[in-house]
């Protein structure tokens, strides 16, 4: 893995990075990962449930011949279910050579972040949330939350 560009530290969060994430929304909110972690992003796919799994994993997806975990990220974020009829968007990660998926309401678009517009985690992230997220960005008015992915996907 490489070190983010631009550090800054924060106490009590990741360091800041500038670059390129890839956003999508959840439960209304706009989340980014770094650009470098996304693999693919896929329109919903049939998933296999896997009996005695933890809570956030949602299933297996068949990737062309590859078996991926799929992590529901509402589950791990402690939001509510995803409303009934509505199928998630896949975005596949590789993070250390392995692929594993996450299943997000909508993908957005590719953002440039500057390290200097990077703050500590809101205030009002409370819970699981609160670990997964490394700070935020403003953003022309919205608030760009950076999710951990390597925390994000570890169910």
């Amino acid at each position: 893995m490489t070190a983010p560009t631009g550090a800054l530290s924060t106490k009590g969060s990741a360091p800041a990075t500038s670059g390129q994430l890839a956003t999508f929304r959840l439960d209304g909110d706009l989340y980014g990962i770094e650009v470098e972690h996304v693999q693919e992003v896929l329109r919903s796919q049939q998933l296999t449930r896997v009996p005695l799994a933890p809570t956030a994993v949602a299933g297996l997806i068949n990737l062309r011949g590859q078996v991926v975990t799929a992590i529901e990220l509402r589950e791990r974020l402690g939001r509510p279910p995803r409303p009934e009829g509505t199928d998630p968007v896949v975005i596949v990660v590789r993070l250390h050579g392995e692929a594993v998926s996450m299943l997000v309401d909508s993908i957005a678009d590719v953002v440039d972040v500057d390290a200097g517009d990077f703050e500590a985690p809101p205030d009002t992230l409370e819970g699981q949330a609160r670990d997964l997220i490394r700070g935020a960005y403003k953003l022309d008015g919205k608030l760009l939350l950076a999710l951990d992915v390597q925390r994000a996907v570890s169910a």
